[in-house]
């Protein structure tokens, strides 16, 4: 959609019940929308969780086909939705509720995705291939719980579970070998947030390395993510990119590459196609900000350069942390990429001139919220 989350009236989670209200505004246009017009056919395979009413589904944003799940997660072999309301049933295909039982639903999401693949080889598609994996539960294969046996809990079920995932994607790309579309497809693959320590989690299993934060956090290891794009003959292969650049970028990015109008040009994503091109292009960003939850302590933060200002800080990685290291806190990530330091009171002119910004940006952002919209709570679960 190429928008801040923020300015689509989504401060948190979108609704995981049927019909319950809480979703992406119907009046942002989609990725699937802007493809769609432009004769492409659209697919969507796996999560959805933007919408579970009737006119914020895949198929009324955008998707000629449709096969997942509505809510924000299921477990990968009932495919019920089980952390919050009645325990329910939620696996679709354009809009009708099938039942697979016992199979294992990123086998499923491949299949449809590759039966999609072989339907529309011979014309332009999009496929909006969003994985449930590694989100919880994690339910990896039991080859790989073998092969992971040694790892401590719970890293050993996560790695398992990330194996598992691994695997299909390898069997998706395969697909698309097979089909000869390899040189004729752009494939990109991001990642939405940090390791979550929840408790439906295990509190913990994955790993944001040297980066602080967790998912929820706006420490750099809550939303520093691996994002890759491949489009072999067309674009650098193996290499790798410092620059700062947002997933709002994507949007604006492949519609570039591939020649499609954007249906409003009213987004905050920039193209990055020079910086994919090349190392030595500067980041098509002067700032970038962020905004999550609601209530009156809601969690935001602005990065411009190499600082960034967190405010409201929410971690469970809390070594060290004032009460005013929570209120404010600056990081220097030219200097401190673990964000151990708070440079608050070394430089209060950078404070002010950031949380300025964000006082400003968030002024102009208003989104179409109403008193329905779902939050996250103070812990960060789903709602």
């Amino acid at each position: 959609m190429g928008r801040y989350p923020l300015r689509t009236g989504l401060i948190g989670n979108a609704s995981s019940q049927e019909g319950a209200k809480g979703a992406m505004s119907t009046t942002t246009p989609t990725m699937a929308e802007m493809f769609q017009r432009a004769g492409y056919t659209t697919g969507h395979f796996g999560k959805w969780h933007l919408g579970y009413t009737p006119d914020t589904t895949p198929n009324a944003r955008g998707f000629d086909y449709s096969f997942g799940h509505m809510g924000g997660c299921i477990d990968n072999y009932s495919h019920f939705f089980y952390w919050q309301g009645p325990n329910r049933h939620d696996l679709w295909r354009n809009g009708v509720e099938i039942y697979e039982p016992g199979r294992y639903f990123c086998d499923l999401m491949v299949e449809e995705a590759s039966h999609f693949m072989e339907d529309n080889c011979t014309k332009p598609f999009f496929i909006y291939f969003a994985l449930n994996m590694p989100h919880y539960p994690y339910q990896g294969e039991a080859k790989w719980l073998e092969r992971y046996k040694d790892l401590p809990y719970p890293r050993n079920l996560y790695a398992a579970f990330l194996s598992s995932c691994d695997e299909r994607v390898g069997t998706l790309l395969g697909k698309v070998d097979a089909l000869g579309l390899r040189e004729k497809t752009i494939v990109i693959l991001q990642s939405d947030n940090g390791h979550s320590t929840e408790e439906r989690a295990h509190f913990g299993g994955g790993s944001a390395g040297l980066y602080r934060g967790e998912k929820f956090s706006l420490f750099e290891g809550g939303m520093r993510l691996p994002g890759m794009i491949s489009w072999p003959g067309h674009l650098p292969e193996g290499e790798v990119r410092g620059q700062m650049v947002h997933s709002c970028d994507w949007m604006p990015t492949v519609a570039e590459l591939s020649g499609v109008k954007l249906i409003n040009p009213d987004i905050d994503g920039l193209s990055i196609v020079p910086v994919i091109r090349s190392a030595e292009a500067p980041s098509p960003h002067k700032a970038l900000h962020w905004h999550v939850s609601g209530g009156k302590k809601p969690q935001w933060a602005v990065r411009e350069g190499n600082w960034k200002l967190i405010g409201n800080v929410h971690t469970t990685d809390e070594k060290g942390l004032t009460a005013a290291d929570k209120e404010f806190f600056l990081s220097d990530l030219a200097t401190d990429i673990a964000e151990e330091k708070n440079h608050a009171k070394e430089h209060p002119e950078i404070v002010e001139h950031l949380r300025k910004l964000h006082d400003e940006w968030f002024a102009a952002s208003q989104p179409p919220l109403s008193v329905d919209t779902p939050v996250q709570d103070k812990k960060g679960n789903e709602q």
